[in-house]
This record gives structure tokens, sequence and C-alpha cells, in this order.
């Protein structure tokens, strides 16, 4: 199939949400409400469900999370190292480097699950439950760092970081869960893959704070296309080189180099703002984030 057709149901749904937001003018609330909804219930239930399902055995996932953990680290070092080469805004940094280094997991699920079907979507919410943890906390390491938060209790009580240990428990066990409870989750996983990507069109901010001191504004530029290259440049190409190194098999070698190209969480902007950062600069980066993998992504997958 033809990138532009894999890409071109995921990018729509972006598209409608943020058409529905600008032009239909859903109450804020209305998003939030669905954010919620899709954070604490449906993408849960979508994780716990794929990873409990997967016909694939952690010995064999191994590699390819040993890459996805590659890339990870390529992204979270040149995240932290703007702190020293760019004489960055505090704040904002603390608030940004999320970005370079955070990945959408609406996405990534639901191109998985179109480039792989089943095996796929398997393959996909293995990474993601492997490197939710680790990202969270490199995620949330600089705005408790920069504002004071403990990490370990926001990470105890994060839905995915649950989700994707009830799913590991279950694989590892070998248990079967009851069709009707399997039935159900797969209804909710689906729901969550289109309200989750409507949401993320929703959320797109281009616009900076007016009036902002030019120091800072200067800064928010800086920090913008090094969090943006490091996460659309260094973690993909990382992931192809060790993919290569390692010898994954092709689909494995699509998914994480994938996953790897995704544009930053939306659950950035959450967390700055939960966190004391700044909430604003970090929209605009997920924004930025976003757009720029329409290129990213296509380029990624066209050289595999």
């Amino acid at each position: 199939m033809h990138i532009a057709s894999l890409l071109f149901p995921d990018l729509a749904l972006i598209a409608i949400g943020w058409l529905l937001n600008r032009f239909v003018r859903l109450p804020e609330r209305f998003w939030e409400g669905a954010e919620t909804l899709v954070y604490f219930v449906l993408f849960p239930a979508l994780l716990f469900g794929s990873i409990s399902r997967a016909n694939l055995s952690l010995t064999q996932a191994g590699p390819m999370i040993a890459v996805a953990y590659c890339a990870l680290g390529a992204g979270i070092a040149i995240s932290y190292s703007a702190r020293h080469l760019l004489g960055p805004d505090a704040r904002q940094f603390a608030s940004g480097a999320q970005c370079g280094f955070r990945f959408n997991s609406y996405i990534t699920l639901s191109l998985a699950a179109r480039i792989g079907e089943a095996p796929g979507l398997g393959l996909a919410a293995l990474i993601v439950g492997f490197i939710v943890p680790i990202a969270n906390i490199a995620a949330v390491y600089p705005l408790a760092r920069h504002g004071g938060g403990s990490v370990w209790k926001a990470l105890a009580r994060n839905p995915l970081v649950l989700a994707t240990v009830g799913g590991l428990l279950v694989q590892a066990t070998g248990l079967k869960m009851p069709e009707p409870v399997d039935a159900t989750l797969q209804r909710l996983g689906q729901a969550a893959l289109g309200l989750g990507l409507l949401c993320v069109g929703a959320g797109l901010r281009l616009e900076r704070e007016p009036g902002a001191d030019p120091a800072l504004a200067r800064s928010a530029r800086r920090l913008t296309t090094w969090f943006t290259l490091g996460k659309l440049v260094a973690m993909p190409l990382t992931a192809l080189l060790a993919a290569r190194a390692l010898g994954l098999a092709p689909l494995a070698t699509t998914i994480v180099v994938m996953f790897a190209s995704m544009p930053t969480s939306p659950a950035a902007y959450v967390l700055a703002s939960r966190m004391g950062g700044d909430g604003r600069l970090v929209a605009f980066m997920i924004s930025v984030s976003t757009l720029a993998s329409m290129i990213a992504l296509p380029f990624w997958l066209g050289v595999l």
C-alpha cells in the first residue's frame, strides 16, 4: 500500500479534529472530557488488550525493545543537552525537554495496525508498554527539578503504566482473557484510536504568546527547533541503524522506526501545565512536531 494511503486516515482525523475545534466551536470542556476519557479509560484498555493477546514472547521481542530504548536514549540525551548547549530559559527548558523524546501513542498504534494488522499492533503495544515508564520519568525529572514534585508518585498513578504492567502480567502467565471481556477491550481500543486522533487535532496550537519578551521568544524558537530535530531526525535515524545492526525482521524494523518518527505526545501539555511549566509553549511545540511529522513519517517509511 502506498505510504500516503497508509497515513491519510490518521492525518484526516487530526485535520477533522482541528476543523471541529476551530469552526464548530465545541465547548473547551468537551475536548477536556474527551481527552480524560481516552487517557484514563479507552487508551489503557487498548494497551492492556493489545499486550495481553500479542502472540509474541518477550524473548523474541527483546531486540526490538532494545532498539526502541536506543532511540529513546538518543532523544533524551539530545533534549537534555539543550540546557548546556543553547543556554535557554530554565522554565522553558524544563517544560519542553519532553517534546524531544515523548511520542504520540494514538498515532503509533493506529498506524501500526494499518501497516502490520494484529501482529503490527502487538509489536507497537509492546514498545509503548516498555517505553512509557522510562519516557515519563525522563519527562517529569526536569519539571520536578525546576519546580518540585514526586516522580515516583506520578508514575505509580499513571494509567498507561498500570495497563502495561497488567498486560505484561497476563502475557507472562499465559492467561487468556474471556472472549466477552476481550471483545469489550477491543471495542474500547477502537474508540481510543479515533477519538484520540480527533483530540490531537483539536489540541493543535500554532500561535505563540503575543507580546513575549524577545529573549524568551528567541529561547523558545531555539528549543522548538532543537527538540523537533531530535525527535524526528535523530531518534528515527538511531532506530534505523540499531535495527539493521541487530538484524531485526522487516515488520519489527518498520514498527520501531515508525515509533521513533512519531510526533510529541499531547500529554506533554498536561504534564507541563500541572507541574507549573510553560503549557502554552509546549502546546506550540506539540503542534510543530505534529505538522513536521507529516513530512518525517513518509520520509522514514520511504527509506524502509
